[in-house]
């Protein structure tokens, strides 16, 4: 892991509420925004930042999410994902997270990744794969 990484550091993103991104179970004049594609978002937002600090064959996992989504976001709505490093102990790293679309703020919450050695975890993952088999 790259040096540089600080508390308070913040990057934002946007997000166009495609389809793919809305509930279906609702009908089609409720097309909204669901929150495991939230998620996704808040997720991808985070990792894509810590690309930069991480070194070659690094990149991060999830370890834990917790958000609140209290807003509707409607299909065509862009949203703006906001993370900011709210701490960083060794590889683990803790984000604060907001999104908000054209009228209100619709999540808040934290995620925590880790930033992982991607041979390494490689290995450790196959090693289960094989125990499970057997």
């Amino acid at each position: 892991m790259k040096s540089g990484l600080a508390v308070g550091t913040t990057a934002t993103r946007q997000v166009l509420i495609d389809r793919p991104r809305t509930v279906d179970f609702l009908g089609e004049n409720l097309r909204v925004y669901a929150t495991p594609e939230l998620v996704r978002d808040f997720e991808i937002a985070c990792r894509e930042f810590l690309l930069q600090y991480c070194e070659p064959g690094e990149d991060s996992v999830g370890t834990g999410i917790g958000v609140t989504h209290g807003g509707a976001t409607l299909l065509g709505a862009t949203v703006e994902i906001t993370i900011t490093v709210k701490a960083v102990d060794g590889r683990r790293v803790t984000f604060d997270l907001v999104a908000r679309d054209q009228a209100e703020e619709v999540s808040r919450g934290e995620h925590g990744r880790f930033i992982v050695e991607v041979e390494k975890l490689r290995a450790r993952v196959a090693a289960k794969a094989q125990k499970s088999a057997g």
